[in-house]
This record gives structure tokens, C-alpha cells and sequence, in this order.
């Protein structure tokens, strides 16, 4: 991971198009190629973001001469992100190595469970490979091959929020991408009790599925009903 503590400025042109003005922020590069770009302030999540798989390249400043340092971030459907540097405090790297994966809590661990004993109740037809397959990343939940031969990853969680889907992502583009897995096509699945409108929208985008699990109708529990009264 690489860490840059600068004043900066960040453009981001695509679909839709933003701009950071100048001022002091935070910009991580991960092992992955992702680039973000954070605050000392307000919400945990970045304020832009290019996910991977994407390209960084370092451009020669033209223009500005208070420029000191040009990056421009381009993913594969062509956005770019550019982050002018002004000055930059602090630039260092630093080694996290092969991260585990989030450990999953009882229900969301037993839903991952009941679902490799039922993987057709996610989807007609289809059929387990193996639970908890690894990837170069970190394990998929599930991964399930469909009757018409395609592979699915299936990733687990009680609430399906814009994190889980950045997270399959990237599984699915490098299980794409790896030769060594072999494998002719891969779709991407989100299973979920709870799935956020925001994480439907953005997973419809990415080209993945979403799914509902009815926890109660895996374990063969009847729901409860609350009286009205």
C-alpha cells in the first residue's frame, strides 16, 4: 500500500463528473491498484474513489507551474480520475501482505452454511463447487457452477451494502483474469437478507446479481407473525 499525505486537487470525469479544489488530503494506492482519496473529516468512505482494476499513470504537469505532480487513474470503461499535486508532505509505502477476510458473525456464518447445502435456492440449477474458494485476494463465500456450465461467486452477507459489491468485484474481475484458475466464465452474486437500494444500483451497473435470502425459510423456521394487537 502506498500512502500520500498532500495538497491536492482531484477531478474525476465519467458518467458523471467531480471536482475536490485544492487542500490537504490523504491518498492511498492499494496492492490492488485501487486509488482513494480521503478527508480528516466527515463520513469513513472516500471522498472519489477508482476502484480496480484500473491503470495509474504519471503525467507531466502543464498548465499550473504550482503543479508538482500530475496522476491520472483510467479504468477499464475509460473514467478518468486526475489528482494534481501541489506539495506533498509525506509519500511512503508499506507492506500489509495477504489479509484473511472479515470473519464472518454466527448468522451471517450460518447462512453461508445453509446456502452451500442449498445453493438452487439461490438460483434454479445450480450447484456447489467448493465453500470458501480462495482467490490471490482472499476466499469467496461460494462458488457454484450454473446448469449451462458458467461459474458463479457467490459472496455472503446479512446486509448487502456498497462495500459487499466493491468486494465482489474485485473477486470476479481477478477470478476473470487469473490463468492459472482456468475457469471460461464467471458471473458475480450477492446474496443477502438485506440488500440497499445503493448496492442494488451499483452491483446492476458492475453487471452482478443480487439475491434475498429468507434466513427463517433455510432453516425450515415458519415466520414469526407479530399480533396486531
Amino acid at each position: 500500500m502506498r500512502l500520500l499525505v498532500a495538497d491536492c486537487q482531484v477531478d474525476y470525469a465519467g458518467a458523471l463528473s467531480a471536482h475536490l479544489p485544492r487542500a490537504k488530503r490523504l491518498v492511498m494506492v492499494k496492492a490492488d491498484g485501487s486509488v482513494s482519496i480521503h478527508a480528516d473529516n466527515g463520513a469513513f468512505k472516500p471522498l472519489n474513489w477508482m476502484a480496480a482494476p484500473c491503470q495509474l499513470t504519471e503525467l507531466s504537469p502543464t498548465g499550473d507551474p504550482r503543479i508538482s505532480r500530475l496522476w491520472q487513474v483510467t479504468n477499464r470503461s475509460g473514467d478518468q480520475l486526475r489528482i494534481s499535486f501541489f506539495d506533498i508532505e509525506a509519500d511512503y509505502d508499506h507492506a500489509l501482505g495477504l489479509d484473511p477476510g472479515l470473519v464472518k458473525d454466527g448468522v451471517e456464518r450460518h447462512l453461508q452454511e445453509l446456502l452451500a447445502e442449498h445453493p438452487a435456492s439461490l438460483r434454479p440449477g445450480l450447484s456447489l463447487i467448493e465453500r470458501e474458494f480462495m482467490t490471490a485476494i482472499g476466499p469467496i463465500d461460494l462458488l457454484c457452477q450454473a446448469d449451462d456450465g458458467h461459474y458463479v461467486a457467490v459472496e455472503v452477507k446479512r446486509r448487502g451494502e456498497i462495500d459487499g459489491v466493491e468486494q465482489l468485484t474485485r473477486y470476479v474481475d481477478l477470478m476473470r483474469r487469473d490463468p492459472l484458475l482456468g475457469l471460461s466464465r464467471v458471473e458475480g452474486m450477492l446474496a443477502a437478507q438485506l440488500i440497499k437500494p445503493q448496492a442494488r444500483v451499483l452491483a446492476r451497473d458492475r453487471g452482478l446479481e443480487c439475491v434475498l435470502v429468507d434466513y427463517d425459510e433455510l432453516r425450515g423456521i415458519e415466520p414469526l407473525i407479530e399480533p396486531l394487537f
